[in-house]
């Protein structure tokens, strides 16, 4: 094999350290062409080289390994393009995201939190169709469009109109701990016959001290830290999960800028809030 390449050669030739070559041997991303029963050594053609650097510039730009066995082993053309571009389109989301954060975190910086309208607001207990599950805290925001999707389809199937906004009640642990429960409801009024997840309920009443976020969820962090402090200062606090109500959400429009979440904190009502 006058080509062929030890692994430190092909390791020099391509970039790639041999501790990295040795995993990609393992998992079958990369493997040699030949390996010595007897020493274990390896040894990679030169043809390989051009596959390598393949898998190098991907890795480059944070595809998974799996996403790029699946490219390299694409039956066409079209397979593999189709592969490339769900991967840049994944990446130029996260760049959205990214460059979303660093503008938040600037105005954080420069302009601190600014006042909010902190509200008072007394909710009856409601009968309501609900998905209430144990989620970890990352997952919450697809979990919730999820679940909202499905409660909504639920009750066009049923033919019940919802009674006012969809919101959600969120436990201590999913702050805390990084998992509890979450529960996603929509108001309605009529007989709910329990499909899939979804169960009928009643949304207990509350004393809500309340704050209004106007724009994506990632941002609702702030309108929570406000929301605390009012709390922290000037109400009694009581245990019970926190609120949110979707005034104006996904269902309702795709520009994030337009969004409203009402958010509610459990409070003891003194008679002397407005």
């Amino acid at each position: 094999m006058s080509n062929a390449l030890t692994i430190g050669d092909f390791s020099k030739a391509t970039h790639l350290s041999i501790r990295t070559l040795r995993h990609y041997h393992q998992i079958g991303l990369l493997e040699p062409t030949d390996v010595d029963p007897d020493t274990g050594y390896r040894r990679y053609a030169t043809e390989q080289i051009p596959a390598a650097q393949v898998i190098r510039r991907f890795r480059a730009l944070d595809m998974p390994l799996d996403d790029i066995q699946a490219v390299l082993s694409a039956p066409d053309l079209r397979t593999r393009d189709h592969l490339i571009a769900a991967h840049l389109a994944r990446m130029e989301a996260g760049l959205a995201r990214t460059q979303q954060a660093v503008a938040s975190l600037r105005d954080l910086l420069e302009h601190g939190t600014a006042p909010a309208a902190i509200g008072h607001r007394s909710v009856q207990a409601t009968p309501a169709a609900v998905i209430s599950e144990d989620v970890g805290v990352a997952d919450v925001l697809l979990w919730y469009q999820g679940a909202l999707g499905e409660l909504r389809a639920t009750l066009a199937a049923q033919h019940i109109r919802a009674d006012g906004p969809p919101g959600g009640m969120f436990a201590d642990e999913l702050f805390a701990d990084e998992y509890g429960r979450a529960t996603v409801f929509i108001p309605c009024h009529g007989r709910i016959r329990p499909m899939g997840r979804v169960t009928p309920t009643t949304v207990p009443a509350a004393e809500l001290a309340t704050i209004v976020h106007e724009g994506p969820h990632d941002e609702i962090d702030r309108a929570y830290g406000t929301l605390a402090a009012h709390v922290a200062e000037h109400e009694l606090a009581v245990d019970g999960p926190l609120r949110e109500y979707y005034l104006v959400g996904p269902g309702d429009t795709a520009e994030e800028g337009a969004w409203r979440t009402e958010i509610g904190w459990p409070i003891f009502a003194t008679g002397t809030t407005g």
